[in-house]
């Protein structure tokens, strides 16, 4: 992010001057002859390309490449934060943890992704062979993974390391509420429609990408002493940057369809993209009555989508309160004495380093829909009703048809 050029210690100066532990030897050779300030800037800049190049991609493939991608994200963010704990505690050989640490990490998978999933899927679901017996025993299914999980647990307890096993516990624990269960929150912001997902993820790219810029070139105050490099000019030019960037990307990303409706399942096409529907009222441009100092400018109505507006909202939190999950994340790396969760990235770090302030964001986003947005939608209430059987959906319809009646909505 934001860089800053105030002073700080030398061993400080130092780490932040060395070359990232990811640069290759090919990248090192390229840009060895300049100031290590512009060949990191290079470095990232490259990097940053390459990961909205491949952003790009996953969103061409579909739903289901996106959905495939957050797994993936999830496990390698999950495999850097656990690592960070057995690297503090690589004396001590406990027995079976680690296994039980990807056990943990299965189990929590199955419970989340079966509880999500049918909703969506549910005439896949109800068709297969075996699926409708795990849709319907899955919650009971979940519950006998983790006790299992946690009988292992107790059994590989070794005298005299009780109180380092149950740290790794904890931090099994709390690694599984931060990650998976914000994963859990991204997919389901997925069903809502691609918007959902795909503008608050460029917010906090932008956000970080105009902090590093407006620290790099002005750069002077430093905003946090858990993050030196990080600069109040940085902070507050994204800040303004990026409340700019939601406004345009709502208005790119309302007018097509692709991005407005809602992900849903047909029988002819696993990807599951719905490309064809009737955008919602929030996906509609409505006339709003401009001020008359900005009148001039606008004249005295402009059309604008809804949407453009709470994703105005969505950038304000993603340049205000989601970078305080970088800061969290900085915070936990300097405890651990460690400059990056990994060295993948180059220029960058690990997965956890680029993605410590998008899970904060997926959860604002979720609470937002539903607080906000969230209306229930016909299709959703259809496939609810289809996946009942035959006995139920009498008892609905009639149900239901005694409900119009009684409101005057049908005549007898």
């Amino acid at each position: 992010m934001a860089m800053s050029t105030k002073s700080t210690p030398a061993s400080t100066r130092r780490r932040t001057n060395e070359p990232s532990q990811s640069d290759s030897s090919m990248e090192t050779k390229v840009l060895s002859g300049m100031a290590p300030k512009w060949r990191n800037w290079w470095i990232r800049g490259f990097a940053t390309l390459l990961l909205l190049s491949l952003l790009v991609f996953v969103m061409w493939i579909g739903p289901l490449g996106l959905m495939v991608a957050v797994l993936m994200v999830q496990v390698k963010c999950f495999h850097e934060v656990i690592s960070t704990g057995h690297k503090k505690y690589k004396e001590y050989e406990f027995l079976y943890f680690r296994t039980l640490q990807w056990y943990f990490l299965i189990a929590s998978n199955y419970f989340f992704y079966g509880e999500m999933l049918p909703s969506t899927f549910f005439i896949f679901f109800k068709t297969g062979k075996y699926l409708p017996f795990l849709v319907r025993y899955h919650l009971i299914i979940s519950f006998i993974m983790y006790v299992a999980g946690l009988v292992a647990f107790v059994l590989t307890l070794q005298k005299g390391s009780y109180r380092k096993q149950f740290k790794m516990f904890g931090w099994t624990h709390v690694t599984l509420l931060i990650i998976v269960t914000q994963s859990h929150l991204l997919i389901q912001n997925l069903f809502e429609g691609m918007f959902w997902f795909v503008v608050p993820l460029l917010l906090v790219v932008c956000n970080d990408i105009m902090a590093y810029i407006c620290g790099f070139f002005f750069g002077r105050t430093s905003l946090i002493q858990l993050s030196p490099k990080k600069t109040w000019e940085g902070f507050i030019g994204a800040f303004f940057s990026t409340l700019v960037f939601g406004f345009i990307f709502g208005w790119v990303m309302a007018r097509y369809e692709f991005f407005a409706c809602p992900v849903e399942y047909h029988e002819d096409s696993m990807l599951a993209a719905t490309i064809a529907c009737k955008p919602s009222y929030i996906f509609t441009q409505q006339p709003y009555e401009v001020p008359a100092v900005l009148q001039p400018l606008f004249g005295a109505t402009l059309m604008v989508y809804p949407a453009q507006w709470h994703s105005v909202m969505l950038a304000a939190f993603a340049s205000s309160i989601a970078p305080f999950g970088g800061f969290m994340a900085s915070g936990f790396k300097r405890a651990f004495e460690i400059k990056d969760f990994d060295n993948l990235i180059p220029g960058h770090g690990g997965l956890m380093d680029r993605f410590d302030c998008q899970y904060l964001m997926a959860t604002f986003t979720y609470v937002y829909i539903v607080t906000f947005v969230h209306a229930v939608k016909p299709n959703y209430v259809l496939r609810l009703f289809m996946a009942m059987t035959g006995e139920e959906q009498v008892t609905v319809f009639e149900q239901i048809q005694s409900h119009l009646r009684d409101s005057n909505l049908i005549v007898s």
